[in-house]
């Protein structure tokens, strides 16, 4: 496993491969903030709401944040981006976003894992979406908020794998 770039072509493809996380990432922060904030500006937040505001964003920052991203996903986000520096093909290069995230190149149960959580995900979106303010905004806030810590966390975990310190995670790559 690569620790440190040698040659620039592995720095390009670490630097694509957590970029395309991170970046993915910002933009759904970006797309769910201005809803999370709607309520506190339009005057439709009530205690309830305010409560839910409270509780959506410690339990997302909790689940989301910290079990999620933190233990789970940026850790394994790191290893296989550092395998596949070490390890590119042309193929995997281009998609090294998906690849880092497990959609791709993995074993059988990384990749059911994965693409059942992300179709999870976006079937939850579908039904958040069908909210009302405040509700909506509640969520939307705590989403924001594990989103933010998922992308520092990346970045974190990343940078100190760089610096010789790789999570020890199963890349979860394919049995072949």
């Amino acid at each position: 496993m690569v620790t440190r770039p040698h040659n620039p072509a592995q720095l390009a493809i670490m630097l694509w491969s957590v970029g395309g996380v991170i970046a993915l990432l910002a933009q759904a922060i970006v797309r769910l903030l201005p809803r999370a904030l709607e309520p506190l500006g339009d005057g439709s937040l009530t205690v309830a709401a305010g409560l839910a505001y409270v509780f959506a964003i410690a339990g997302m920052a909790y689940s989301e944040g910290y079990r999620g991203f933190q233990q789970q996903f940026s850790p394994r986000v790191a290893v296989r981006v550092l395998h596949l520096a070490n390890n590119p093909t042309p193929l995997l290069v281009v998609f090294a976003p998906l690849y880092a995230m497990g959609l791709i190149h993995a074993n059988r149960r990384r990749l059911i894992s994965s693409w059942v959580l992300l179709l999870a995900i976006v079937g939850l979106i579908v039904l958040v979406r069908m909210l009302a303010q405040p509700w909506r905004g509640a969520i939307d806030a705590g989403v924001v908020v594990g989103l933010t810590w998922g992308a520092l966390a990346t970045v974190a975990i990343f940078v100190r794998a760089l610096r010789g310190s790789p999570p020890e995670v199963d890349p979860d790559l394919p049995d072949d």
